[in-house]
């Protein structure tokens, strides 16, 4: 019941409440005066289905999904492979060292990479100097800036995903490669045949929440660049955020986090549905 009532209190309720915002005109003048609150129907969603600047972050959020959430799980994997069949005391230090990204403040992280992407005196201007590569405009080239994002987020986001990793390498049992080593297996038969597959939960489980924090990309594009320049970094989520807290048109910032909302939940379904085939399949 306390559970209930936190979900209600905190999730529901919230929810509905916003949903009849979308619905309204609600501004900064609506929230000291309720009697000057309209209703408009679905106007708010059908001027954001003709805001250019909407449907570009829309097409921002899924290159930043397309491109970082395989990053994500394929660097994390990786790591967690390396981490967990190393025997050196050495690989317990690098699994601290990977995880920190994911417990660091994110404006001093935006503070250190920002002096890293400086086209003038950045490190990795510099670097590319000594092999006769010119200035990278890292972050004020519109699609450079979204790569040089993701590069960001994905290096951020790989410590909390090995973790995850890593439990799920150390849960499978002993057993099955000592009668791999019996049949001759290679490593490279007993990572496909033993390790992958067993780590399927782990993967569904990684892949439906770097999914759904991918789609909710806000911190990195908020710290860097606001969402410059001409919009090329600009997400759905730091949409909503300027429309609703910077412009005060909570209506329309609303409407625009129930589009975002029904992007999750779709892609989520997505998710579940493949797992459910694959399950079946077995």
């Amino acid at each position: 019941m306390p559970a209930i009532v936190l979900l209600i209190v905190f999730s529901i309720i919230p929810i509905v409440i916003s949903l009849v915002i979308s619905f309204t005109d609600l501004d900064l003048r609506g929230l000291a005066n309720w009697s000057s609150i309209r209703f408009n129907a679905g106007n708010n969603f059908a001027v954001l289905l003709d805001d250019g600047v909407f449907l570009q972050s829309i097409l921002n959020t899924f290159f930043y999904v397309i491109i970082g959430v395989p990053l994500v799980i394929l660097c994390a994997l990786t790591v967690a492979l390396l981490l967990n069949f190393a025997t050196s005391k050495l690989f317990s230090v690098f699994r601290v060292v990977y995880y920190m990204p994911s417990i660091t403040n994110i404006v001093a992280i935006a503070v250190v990479w920002g002096f890293l992407y400086n086209q003038d005196y950045g490190l990795f201007n510099t670097l590319l100097g000594y092999v006769g590569i010119g200035d990278v405009p890292w972050l004020e080239d519109p699609l450079i800036a979204k790569l040089s994002l993701i590069l960001l987020a994905v290096w951020k986001g790989i410590g909390i995903n090995m973790i995850i990793f890593l439990a799920a390498l150390q849960a499978i049992p002993s057993r099955y490669y000592e009668a791999a080593d019996i049949d001759g297996a290679s490593r490279w038969q007993k990572l496909f045949y033993i390790t992958i597959p067993s780590l399927r939960y782990a993967t569904f489980f990684v892949t439906v929440t770097t999914l759904i924090g991918w789609l909710q990309f806000f911190e990195e594009p908020f710290v860097m660049t606001e969402g410059g320049p001409l919009d090329g970094t600009l997400s759905m989520a730091l949409f909503i955020y300027q429309e609703g807290f910077q412009y005060s048109q909570f209506g329309y910032a609303a409407a625009a986090s129930f589009v975002l909302f029904i992007f999750i939940i779709i892609m989520t379904l997505i998710q579940f549905k493949f797992r459910q085939s694959e399950d079946e399949v077995r």
